[in-house]
């Protein structure tokens, strides 16, 4: 089992999400969270360095099976990309899952994904 966490940009959110249904990837938790990465504008005002501002950005947390990562990668980057090659269309995390139970049944594992 594995955590995928991807961080997206907002106006991608819907292609994403659709594309993830598309591919069968229907269990996903959607957070709005802010931060910058290398697209930071650091700003100089009256001769001091000014902290770059966060930007707005979408979290996508998803646990699959191991034979469903790929498939889940594979589509968020094809549905997250601009296809400019511009800066900042997000990172993906690929985390070990040690233990999945749905509270419901107690089922543990990959049943419980």
């Amino acid at each position: 089992m594995k955590l995928i966490t991807a961080i997206i940009q907002p106006d991608r959110l819907d292609h994403v999400r659709e594309a993830l249904i598309q591919a069968d990837i229907t269990r996903i938790t959607v957070s709005r969270v802010t931060g910058h990465g290398r697209q930071e504008d650091i700003e100089i005002y009256r001769g001091q360095k000014i902290a770059p501002n966060l930007i707005p950005k979408i979290r996508l947390d998803i646990a699959v099976n191991n034979e469903f990562v790929d498939i889940t990668v594979d589509t968020i980057i094809d549905a997250a990309s601009h296809g400019d090659g511009e800066i900042g269309d997000g990172k993906i995390f690929i985390t070990a899952l040690e233990e999945c139970i749905r509270i419901r049944t107690k089922e543990r594992g990959g049943k419980a994904i």
